[in-house]
């Protein structure tokens, strides 16, 4: 990961934050708190990040994050209605305005031919509204933290802007 880029990126996210008197929560899964971490080495985060929960298991999303069991069942924890419900109900969880949730197959193994590693959904969700995308990232383990991170980031710009 870039550093200076993604520190610009970040130092972006939390001026546009910080001017609409909003604050940031993140639900992790694969990324294991990478996000809530890269956030927090910007100084002066904490005038506009709320906080993070890591729920790397499908308990831990059922529990803290109010997803559905039949969720997890029918669709899995790596698809689009758990990244939404996840990115929503952080913001109740954390008692933030706006949030980034992230789930998928960082590898080397758990993946399959239907959601092979690389398999990222990330999901935003904001005052009046909320989207997901699903990603296809390669590389190690690391590489695809790391770009699963800068493209929450990203992600971000656009939903604070």
């Amino acid at each position: 990961m870039d550093t200076y880029l993604t520190s610009r990126a970040v130092s972006e996210v939390g001026e546009c934050l910080r001017a609409q008197d909003h604050f940031l929560a993140t639900a992790e899964s694969c990324t294991g708190g990478l996000l809530a971490s890269t956030l927090t080495d910007t100084p002066g985060s904490s005038e506009w990040f709320a906080g993070s929960v890591v729920a790397y298991s499908n308990k831990v999303k059922n529990r803290l994050l109010d997803v559905p069991d039949a969720t997890l069942e029918e669709h899995g924890a790596v698809s689009e209605p758990v990244v939404l419900a996840m990115a929503q109900n952080v913001l109740k969880t954390i008692g933030a305005d706006v949030s980034v949730a992230i789930s998928g197959i960082a590898g080397p193994g758990g993946g399959t031919p239907e959601k092979p590693v690389g398999t990222v959904w990330i999901a935003w969700a904001w005052p009046g509204g909320s989207r997901a995308r699903k990603y296809n990232f390669q590389g190690t383990r690391d590489q695809i933290k790391s770009q699963t991170v800068m493209t929450a980031i990203n992600g971000l710009l656009g939903v604070t802007k």
